[in-house]
């Protein structure tokens, strides 16, 4: 043999070149992988939330500090000491006492206040953190630069912020469970509203806090001039309609009116039209859908300018 030929011939065992494989059929190690920047595109929504959430891990414990303390003192407070002194007055349980004497007052102000708590906490998420996110510690850069689209770190932020609503009202309504304040079996109802209503007026905030560049203490006149007044106004601690008729309308405006009045319904049986629990729905979603949309599009105005 000679030594051409000894060159041209494989070892024994060896495997054949691939050069006498089509190159249709060689193997790849890319071929099984999906290209790069493929899963931040389709689950980039979920990364933006699971950044979120362990975020949210270093305040965790005033997290639960406050997620039991607000129900265990707002409900004896409210609920034991006040309750006590309004039945006394109205007569608990009596059909001509109204929206509040029909039930006593705890189990009427309960389902506000379940309510009332998701407003605040999606506040509490949707504003600083966002703004934080834009100018102090600018991460929504570079989480865009992932690469992830500016929709999915406004999304992120929204199913983040829709667990904690979600496990804060369901410890909230245990709480209300404890205190007797839920006598309907579907009052468990009331853990998905309290987390529509919170998110329904929390992504308008969240929309708001996206177009913030300086701050100048905006937040501060929100929680006084817009979330207090709805707490007030909102039939929260008294029914609607024993305000002057000329500010109904702001309880017909809140988000937190209309979230109250489905809890109301869930968690007690509250008696109203069925038209006014479809349009109860109808207008959180609404303005769930709207402050979605508008978040989005602010949220991707400032990060591709």
């Amino acid at each position: 043999m000679s030594s051409d030929d000894a060159m041209s011939t494989p070892a024994s065992g060896a495997p054949p070149a691939d050069r006498d494989v089509p190159a249709t059929e060689r193997s790849s190690p890319s071929q099984s992988a999906p290209p790069p920047g493929a899963l931040p595109r389709r689950f980039g929504s979920w990364y933006v939330a699971e950044h979120w959430f362990r975020t949210m891990r270093a305040y965790l414990q005033t997290m639960l500090m406050t997620g039991i303390g607000t129900p265990l003192l707002y409900l004896y407070a409210l609920g034991v000491g006040l309750a006590t002194l309004v039945d006394q007055n109205i007569g608990a349980g009596s059909a001509d006492a109204g929206a509040v004497g029909a039930v006593g007052y705890l189990v009427f102000v309960a389902p506000a206040l379940l309510c009332s708590s998701a407003v605040t906490t999606a506040v509490d998420e949707l504003t600083y953190p966002v703004i934080a996110g834009f100018k102090w510690n600018p991460f929504f850069i570079g989480m865009h630069a992932a690469p992830l689209q500016p929709r999915q770190i406004a999304d992120g932020i929204v199913i983040a912020v829709s667990g904690r609503l979600l496990a804060q009202s369901t410890l909230y309504y245990l709480f209300m469970l404890l205190f007797g304040a839920v006598p309907s079996g579907l009052g468990f109802l009331a853990i998905v509203i309290a987390t529509l209503t919170g998110l329904s007026f929390g992504v308008l905030v969240m929309a708001y806090s996206a177009t913030i560049e300086q701050d100048k203490g905006q937040m501060n006149y929100v929680m006084r001039f817009v979330v207090l007044p709805m707490t007030l106004f909102s039939g929260t601690f008294f029914p609607l309609e024993t305000l002057p008729v000329g500010l109904h309308w702001l309880g017909w405006i809140s988000p937190l009116w209309h979230g109250t009045e489905l809890a109301r319904v869930a968690s007690y049986g509250y008696q109203e039209p069925l038209w006014l629990t479809v349009a109860h729905v109808a207008y959180l979603l609404v303005l769930l859908a709207a402050g979605v949309a508008l978040a989005r599009r602010i949220t991707t105005r400032r990060l591709t300018r």
